[in-house]
């Protein structure tokens, strides 16, 4: 069930994306003759009066289709009405209409989740907390005897101390040291451990864990409607800051954090685990997820909205559109590599399942 609520959570981020280029376009009264939920063949349709809603078998994303360019079409190519005809302002609203669902759809979550579970307190522990060891031979951590759930306390003596900096402190400390045997103080199910661990991390400086901070959190409801949107605008802001660092790094240093990148399998395992250790994370699962599909999609990249709106700069300087054929070979060259990147993290983030690789030990 945890797997059918996370995969549930991304069909209506899917769903909120398009239906906002679909109301920013039937509100302008610009034409939309297909809303479509997924790719590939047709599952399921219904022809309304002016649009065919459907579902399709890979539901990886979703689309609105106007009918400037569709050959069944029966509407004048100079009708006012088609996407085409419009200004440029008009049509950069309905192609950035699906960033503005989404963040604004996060910010919603946000407040639905802190207005009826209340917020969390986090109270930060001593040291950083190691949830996962990776068990394969080279893994340098699973060498020196670490395992999930041990807290390291120290690093070479000196305390981490209870703090947010505790996690970096710890990654500077092993970053610093590739190829260099590193000294961790270890609490392990209650009890610190006679003598410190010693791992030598990799030549990359990994030594094959995760990394979390030691918390407890405890919830507070809250009575005021004023804090319950003062507290969630908070972390949509958090959230959403946090997503754009994470793209700057993945820009700057895409080598350290390329394999950090997830798809959507991994995505919806990291949901379905969030939503057996509690129901009300998938709210907080949602926002992140919804914020990280806006900031994606406003990325000047061919095939998704941001490269849309860079052709609708370029024509708005120019003072007419590029070349029909210009566009669409770079949309459709886009739109290959996107393809072909999911292709990817499927198949790379299925191999990566504990339920795939117990099959194969």
């Amino acid at each position: 069930m945890s797997v059918l609520a996370a995969i549930a959570v991304l069909a209506i981020l899917i769903v909120v994306h398009e239906l906002g280029h679909f109301t920013a376009a039937r509100a302008q009264g610009i034409y939309a003759n297909r809303f479509s939920i997924g790719f590939g063949p047709i599952l399921w349709k219904y022809q309304g009066p002016e649009t065919e809603y459907a579902l399709r078998a890979f539901p990886l994303g979703g689309f609105v289709g106007f009918p400037d360019d569709d050959p069944e079409s029966t509407i004048p190519q100079n009708d006012p009405n088609l996407l085409k005809n419009r200004p440029v302002l008009d049509r950069a609203i309905v192609i950035s209409a699906g960033v503005i669902a989404n963040l604004v759809f996060a910010y919603f979550l946000l407040v639905t989740q802190i207005g009826i579970a209340g917020t969390q307190d986090v109270n930060f522990q001593p040291g950083v907390l190691v949830p996962d060891v990776k068990t394969e031979i080279s893994s340098a951590a699973a060498k020196a005897g670490m395992k999930p759930g041990d807290i390291v306390l120290a690093v070479d003596g000196k305390e981490l101390g209870a703090s947010r900096e505790s996690i970096k402190t710890l990654m500077e400390a092993i970053q610093n040291r590739p190829n260099q045997p590193v000294a961790l103080t270890v609490q392990r199910e209650g009890k610190v451990l006679p003598t410190p661990l010693v791992v030598t991390p990799d030549a990359n400086a990994k030594i094959g864990v995760q990394l979390a901070p030691n918390v407890t959190i405890e919830r507070r409801r809250l009575s005021n409607p004023i804090e319950v949107f003062t507290l969630a605008a908070s972390e949509f802001q958090r959230i959403t800051v946090l997503t754009v660092q994470g793209f700057g790094q993945l820009i700057t240093n895409f080598g350290q954090v390329a394999d950090q990148i997830s798809g959507p399998v991994r995505i919806v395992d990291e949901g379905a685990k969030l939503a057996r250790s509690d129901a009300f994370n998938l709210f907080t699962f949602g926002a992140l997820i919804s914020i990280n599909l806006a900031i994606i999609n406003i990325l000047p990249l061919p095939a998704l909205d941001g490269g849309h709106l860079a052709f609708l700069l370029v024509e708005g300087l120019r003072g007419k559109p590029l070349p029909s054929k210009l566009q669409d070979g770079v949309m459709q060259t886009g739109l290959m590599l996107l393809l072909g990147l999911g292709i990817f993290l499927i198949v790379r983030d299925t191999t990566q399942l504990e339920s795939v690789q117990k099959l194969f030990r």
